[in-house]
């Protein structure tokens, strides 16, 4: 809620109308010189991870905000050649409630009623945590919050790249060209509970050993794909290869009961994560372990659940939108730097964004900003002074330029 009211007095400085809408998100828009024209939706995400840097999310928001201010300040604002409107969406990474895109999926129509019954680790309802912070929200009104895709014209995000290429090729920004598909599973694994000091090796049941064998099994299944799928109808030559190139799985969360060190845990539950651009391979790869786990769970007479968290499909980036973002990134860095030989770089995401859920209502672009040693999710999260200028100097020739 404090960053909800800076953000608006931030958008109010800038000349934008400001409101909150039902699921959190902070609109702010100006109308320009055609208020009836199609919308150009831009913005990022407020929230990050836990323990977590300044700049995943905020940058694509402050960044915005500047660029419309820079505009305001000197009178351009209302000669936009349609209505601008920044968004800062309330929920992206989904730390607290295990969904992602709960901000911008509300406004991609996205989500489904149901949403709002799920549950934190105590038991705590999206929908009754939202009304403690004075917002109120039934399923009717969580449908009502999706745009009619009449309305927008596109969406412009400008984040973090969460990688090391841009500062490995010299370059403060780069134009994406896509973003890659994600699936988040839990996996439960229950076996017998008991003493750590009576129940003999040969007869236990022990859920932690074999979590410890499928993740093994996971890590060697994406470092290698190739020597697990097999090359049929559904699992082509060009997707493994494609696999080799853009898988990544993780294991980042880990939990057992009762969690004491004499003791053989009944039951341990862990979290994956899986990243791929090719989403006939990531699902390929999905199956894969899926039958990996519960041959190890057999194997080792215990219980497995797989449960489905979040399923989101690669997107490629509008090929307009990203032009018009790399001659806007040009733009900038000629403004700071003089004449520029190498071209913009462009570059494929890894990481989720806003823009995957917005895809469902309109075309993407996204812009990333150089970040040091590729660290994101992380106290050591940071970036440059003069790569925050040329972020918004870019945005600001993005918007001067908006058809």
């Amino acid at each position: 809620m404090r960053a909800i009211n800076l953000i608006r007095k931030w958008m109010e400085d800038a000349g934008l109308r400001t409101w909150v809408d039902q699921m959190g998100n902070v609109h702010g828009r100006v109308d320009g010189a055609n208020a009836n024209a199609e919308a150009l939706l831009i913005g990022s995400h407020m929230d990050t991870v836990v323990d977590a840097g300044m700049f995943d999310g905020s940058l694509g928001i402050v960044s915005a905000i500047s660029a419309l201010k820079a505009m305001h300040v000197n009178g351009k604002l209302q000669k936009l050649k349609r209505p601008v409107e920044v968004i800062a969406f309330s929920d992206e990474e989904g730390v607290r409630f295990q969904t992602t895109f709960l901000g911008s999926g509300a406004i991609a129509g996205i989500l489904p009623g149901t949403t709002l019954e799920i549950s934190d680790k105590r038991e705590v309802m999206i929908k009754d945590f939202l009304k403690e912070n004075s917002i109120d929200i039934t399923e009717e009104s969580l449908l009502k919050l999706k745009y009619d895709p009449k309305s927008v014209w596109g969406y412009v995000e400008v984040h973090i790249e969460q990688g090391p290429v841009l500062e490995q090729v010299g370059f403060p920004l780069g134009v994406v060209k896509g973003i890659a598909g994600q699936t988040r599973l839990k996996v439960t694994v229950r076996g017998s509970q008991g003493h750590a000091g009576t129940v003999p090796m040969s007869m236990r049941q022990d859920p932690m050993a074999a979590a410890a064998e499928q993740i093994v099994v996971l890590e060697s299944l994406c470092k290698h794909p190739e020597e697990y799928l097999s090359y049929d109808g559904h699992c082509s030559d060009s997707t493994v290869k494609s696999l080799s190139t853009s898988l990544v799985c993780t294991v980042g969360e880990i939990s057992t009961w009762p969690s004491a060190s004499n003791v053989i845990p009944g039951q341990v539950t862990y979290t994956v994560d899986i990243r791929a651009i090719d989403d006939l391979g990531r699902e390929a790869v999905i199956y894969d372990l899926s039958k990996q786990i519960y041959q190890i769970c057999d194997k080792r007479s215990v219980s497995c659940i797989i449960e489905h968290k979040h399923d989101a499909g690669a997107v490629i980036c509008d090929s307009d939108l990203s032009s018009q973002l790399k001659s806007a990134a040009y733009s900038a860095l000629k403004k700071m730097e003089g004449d520029i030989q190498d071209e913009v770089p462009t570059l494929m995401s890894g990481a989720g964004h806003d823009a995957m859920a917005i895809s469902h209502l309109t075309k993407v672009g996204m812009l990333f900003v150089r970040c040091r040693g590729g660290i994101s999710h992380s106290p050591q999260e940071h970036v440059l002074d003069n790569d925050v200028w040329a972020a918004s100097l870019a945005t600001l020739s993005f918007l001067e330029n908006l058809s």
